[in-house]
């Protein structure tokens, strides 16, 4: 048996029926030229032969003492988690979107192991896609990102390997003894991290002081309830809409060279000008400035399981007209945020991030304090490959993440590099927010703003409209974007 983390055990306890708490992926690829129309099907009964697989993919869950740990499936059933399904007619795009939403909305059954993967042909192109999601208590975005990677290859000719037949890396530290198994090893594990969490104490308190302090010294700067309450932050029900697009990464970069600021920082203002216009469409954009949760990578190792994470808390400067003005008070909150990062190791910032989150997750897991408002929306970045990689030589023409929402927390942004583009991927309660899927084409429209120019057209997953439901009408039209200074004083 091996215990699971506390950081991997709070996305178990967060768990309800209208929140699952796994992660997913989109992929859309091509088959090799010359495939015969049995090709994909022969591809498929390769795959069902992989019917033994390696941790963490055999695992499931048992719970003693109080703490969940993963223990071996000994009736492992490939057919409960490789499913292949074909799209209905016509297979455009709008219907694989509107499936992948129903399969992302439907929790994992936790008596087995947490993940399914689907491939699913049928669409009208020729193309097909595979749509994999594993619970965020076995691993974490940069972890799923290796083990993608791992199963496909930069060379055609390289036969793909069936993802859960490849046991992930798994951090280790030669100096100290492994770690106790059996039924007392999650309590040893428990007072190792009690141990290794008071040892923290001085370097979070020092930090919690400073934030107070700064907090009043600098309007721009984000404490830990400075959150306003909006549309975003209502209670969610368990239907989804999920949205993808592709943006050129070299527009990115061009910004970024332009305004001396970070991808991420171009990043989070497309996301921000994006959800600016969304709202005011929607006559519901608060005074006060958005602010967003940006999950932060602590993975200093190989290891491709569990969660390494932190996170940071950016404002996102949507009370500000101005798209420049608005990118300078992105960039100042990144600052701040890596900066008080940097005094402390992997350790403090943990407990330093569980400190501040910990309203946020309570009302995550009740809903007792609503008001306690520490984020309004997730938007997360996670490096992807840089060479385009092939599934028994079918090119992988694009990966969209498909990530979780939550009570209080109805809309989630995750993008992820490709070779030459960014693919943005949102998913929300479709209930909560309705016309999602316009955002899609207000990010384009931010990052026009930086570029100080109309911007080339992103490119979609296919050629129909990469929403699962048309868009309608908005009641009240966006404004015009404000037209950008080519240069930047400072």
């Amino acid at each position: 048996m091996k215990p699971l983390s506390p950081v991997d055990q709070m996305f178990l306890w967060l768990e309800r029926r209208t929140q699952p708490m796994h992660v997913g992926g989109l992929e859309l690829l091509t088959p090799p030229a010359g495939a015969g129309p049995d090709w994909l099907a022969r591809q498929v009964e390769e795959l069902r032969k992989a019917v033994r697989a390696q941790p963490p993919f055999n695992r499931h869950l048992v719970r003693r003492l109080g703490s969940w740990l993963w223990t071996e499936d000994e009736d492992f059933d490939l057919d409960a988690h490789f499913i292949h399904m074909a799209l209905p007619a016509p297979g455009r795009v709008r219907e694989l979107l509107a499936l992948v939403s129903q399969l992302h909305a439907a929790p994992l059954d936790r008596a087995r192991p947490l993940w399914e993967f689907y491939i699913i042909s049928g669409l009208e192109d020729g193309r097909f896609a595979i749509y994999a999601k594993i619970h965020h208590a076995m691993v974490d975005g940069v972890a799923a990102m290796r083990l993608l990677r791992k199963s496909m290859s930069e060379d055609p000719l390289v036969p793909a390997i069936a993802p859960w037949t490849m046991a992930p890396r798994v951090q280790r530290d030669e100096a100290s003894p492994q770690a106790p198994r059996g039924a007392y090893s999650s309590l040893a594990h428990a007072l190792a991290n009690v141990r290794a969490q008071a040892a923290t104490v001085p370097a979070v308190a020092r930090e919690l002081y400073r934030s107070i302090r700064e907090g009043r010294e600098n309007p721009d700067y984000v404490s830990a309830f400075q959150a306003p309450r909006s549309i975003l932050n209502q209670r969610i029900s368990g239907s989804r809409r999920f949205a993808a697009q592709s943006y050129a990464i070299a527009r990115i970069r061009r910004a970024v060279k332009q305004h001396r600021v970070t991808v991420n920082d171009v990043v989070l203002a497309m996301c921000a000008s994006a959800l600016r216009r969304y709202l005011l469409d929607l006559d519901a954009l608060p005074a006060r400035p958005l602010i967003a949760m940006v999950p932060l990578s602590l993975r200093r190792d190989g290891s491709d399981e569990g969660n390494q994470i932190a996170m940071v808390l950016a404002n996102l400067g949507t009370h500000v007209a101005d798209p420049l003005a608005r990118l300078a008070v992105i960039q100042g909150s990144m600052l701040d945020a890596k900066q008080r990062y940097s005094r402390m190791g992997p350790a403090a910032m943990l407990n330093y991030v569980a400190t501040v989150m910990a309203p946020a997750g309570l009302n995550i897991a009740t809903g007792i304090a609503p008001r306690w408002q520490s984020f309004n929306v997730i938007i997360s970045n996670v490096p992807g490959p840089k060479r385009t990689l092939y599934w028994n030589g079918a090119r992988l023409d694009g990966m969209y993440p498909v990530s979780i929402v939550t009570d209080g927390l109805a809309l989630n942004i995750t993008l992820t590099s490709y070779v030459d583009r960014v693919e943005f991927g949102v998913i929300a309660c479709r209930r909560t927010l309705p016309r999602v899927q316009r955002l899609l084409e207000y990010f384009d429209q931010g990052l026009a703003e930086l570029e100080g120019e109309s911007g080339a057209a992103p490119t979609p997953p296919a050629g129909p409209p990469p929403a699962a439901d048309a868009p309608a009408r908005s009641r009240k039209e966006s404004p015009k974007p404000a037209r950008a200074r080519r240069t930047r004083k400072g």
